[in-house]
């Protein structure tokens, strides 16, 4: 190879130093060297959002199938809890009727296996039983074997059995069958008519249960959730074989069998963490989320997966940046040739914009070119830099004032759930006490109504005494004596009872009362109690007016309140009474200094029977 002359090398080098080169330089390179770069970096960064978006969607999705699988598993305690405490359970063990109803209820329910357990050590084995042996009630997912399935109900051993089916990606493995069932385990205390303590056990195989399955791809993926040529899967794993899925292996043939890849297993499986990313699903790659599944040993034994289609999205991701390389190669081409041009009549102007584009990009988003009326296509450019840096400032101000409206009405929505919520509580709290007095009525007035009875046959037969004895009964008047008086007492307490359970049809004799003259009586029922205890009596009796209701009760309910006063004041203290008029009420306040009611009892005070 011949070298260059020294006279080739000066005329390279002055050329490369001119002014033109450097124009060029300086108009090509944007186009050339930095778009490229930038358009580069921005697609790469654009899909990358993409990923992280369709991540986001997958996890709100597991968090749905999550939520739904969990629903399942207390729902079916709930249920098993509620026969197990019903009357037709206790009626049915004790006229001997127990596998009828069982099995009636069992169908009702929709469980696979409904059955009573005592406190056999192969029962106390599992921990839903031997919770519900102790007296609490439990539900989890569970995984038995064959043997254990076929004993709690013949042929769930043979509903339970998949084939497995050779899955590309998976840990390899000797075994060709699933045999194994993965429940919705759930026990409740149950108290049989001898005293001892037994579970009532039930649940559901979730071994081919493709309705349960099927629910949650729809709660998931509705219709036109996903872009046309995706669709949604969800599955049930058991360790790393598909128990239950609507994962298609042809046609509509499901891939029950199948089993999960080798990198899934591992990280959710064995070190029990969620899965968030793409990950090939038996035939293709889905944007996918499992998380593992305990059972009640607290051990991972199946993960829970949902996802949809990745090939739409990778597509979409695809034609853009054809499309968008395209243009760019089209703008390069037609914008070149006009840089050539006119190199030599941008170099000021082309200053003057770098100028305020730099000020734009430094925040001064008021800076423009001004260029003078020259008329030349230089300063129709800065002309139209300024046009859109006019528009720039107002879509940002406009993107401003939008971000301030939307923080706004997230604020404001945010408070109104909020108050919503508390009103919720407030309205449940209420309707958890109006049950609770109800149930405790309906349970008082049946007792009260039990008791009258015994004690008619009880007073019959005395009276029937009396006349039999005839003159022999003063021998014994005074046993006779004692026996009525404590079948009056047992008449008062029925009473009582009724008045409790039936406030409306036992509420006494409503007279017109002062209810002050009531609450100074009440002192002096109670003026020994306080004196014994070192307790002084702060009376402030401001009312004078009447009301109609019955004296008896009313004095009954104060007594009370003093006395419950004078409990809390073990060591001394001072008990205020008070009544005052309040338009046309009066009030009664009872106050003490003693240590007042603890934060954990206070919600508990109105709950019927109740003590400290």
């Amino acid at each position: 190879m011949r070298g260059l002359g020294p006279l080739t090398v000066s005329r390279l080098a002055a050329f490369l130093g001119s002014v033109r080169v450097r124009l060029l330089v300086i108009a090509l390179m944007p186009m050339l060297v930095l778009l490229p770069v930038l358009l580069g970096g921005t697609m790469w960064r654009w899909s990358n959002k993409v990923d992280d978006i369709l991540v986001n969607k997958v996890t709100g999705d597991l968090t749905i199938a999550d939520q739904y699988l969990a629903r399942l598993v207390e729902l079916s305690g709930e249920q098993i809890d509620a026969v197990a405490r019903s009357v037709a359970m206790q009626d049915a063990l004790g006229t001997g009727v127990t596998a009828a109803f069982l099995e009636r209820e069992r169908d009702r329910l929709g469980l696979d296996f409904l059955r009573i357990e005592t406190a056999a050590p192969t029962a106390q084995h599992w921990p839903v039983i031997a919770a519900a042996l102790t007296g609490s009630l439990l539900s989890a997912v569970d995984v038995l074997e064959a043997a254990d399935l076929e004993a709690l109900s013949p042929g769930l051993a043979e509903q339970a059995e998949i084939p497995l089916v050779l899955t590309r990606a998976a840990v390899p493995t000797d075994r060709t069958v699933e045999t194994r069932g993965m429940i919705i385990h759930s026990a409740a205390p149950l108290t049989l008519p001898d005293g001892r303590a037994a579970a009532l056990v039930g649940g559901v195989l979730l071994n081919r249960n493709l309705d349960f399955i099927d629910t949650i791809n729809a709660l998931v993926y509705r219709e036109q959730s996903l872009p046309e040529g995706s669709q949604g899967t969800a599955t049930l794993f058991l360790e790393d074989v598909r128990v239950s899925t609507n994962v298609r292996l042809f046609e509509n043939v499901r891939a029950l069998g199948t089993r999960v890849s080798a990198e899934v297993r591992a990280q959710v499986l064995d070190e029990g963490r969620v899965w968030l990313d793409r990950a090939f699903v038996v035939n293709d790659w889905y944007i996918s989320a499992y998380e593992p599944i305990h059972d009640s040993f607290g051990e991972r034994v199946g993960m829970l997966y949902v996802g949809f289609l990745e090939t739409p999205f990778r597509n979409a991701k695809r034609s853009s940046v054809l499309i968008l390389g395209g243009a760019f190669v089209l703008i390069a081409l037609a914008s070149v040739p006009v840089f050539l041009r006119w190199a030599g009549h941008i170099f000021r102007p082309l200053e003057a914009m770098t100028r305020t584009i730099a000020k734009v990009e430094a925040g001064d988003l008021a800076a423009r070119n001004n260029p003078p009326d020259v008329g030349d296509e230089i300063a129709q450019v800065a002309g139209h830099l300024d046009n859109l840096l006019d528009r720039l400032q107002a879509r940002d101000r406009e993107l401003r004032d939008w971000a301030e409206s939307l923080e706004a009405r997230v604020a404001e929505r945010t408070s109104d759930l909020q108050a919503a919520n508390q009103r919720l509580e407030r309205t449940t709290e209420r309707l958890i006490i109006s049950e609770k007095l109800a149930a405790v009525g309906e349970i008082t007035a049946s007792v009260a109504h039990e008791i009258n009875n015994p004690v008619a046959v009880i007073q019959g037969n005395l009276d029937l005494a009396r006349s039999t004895l005839g003159p022999e009964v003063d021998a014994v008047a005074e046993e006779f004596r004692l026996i009525d008086d404590q079948i009056y007492r047992i008449g008062v307490i029925v009473s009582k009872l009724l008045q409790f359970a039936r406030p409306e049809e036992y509420s006494g004799v409503r007279n017109l009362i002062v209810p002050g003259e009531v609450v100074r009586d009440c002192l002096v029922l109670t003026r020994h109690q306080a004196e014994a205890a070192g307790i002084t009596c702060a009376p402030a009796f401001e009312s004078a007016a009447a009301v109609r209701m019955s004296r008896t009760e009313l004095q009954q309910v104060v007594v009370n309140l003093i006395l419950n006063a004078i409990h809390a004041m073990p060591g001394g203290g001072t008990l205020t009474v008070a009544t005052a008029d309040r338009e046309a009420c009066v009030v009664i306040t009872v106050a003490d200094t003693g240590t007042g009611i603890a934060p954990d009892v206070l919600p508990r005070i109105f709950d019927p029977f109740f003590t400290t």
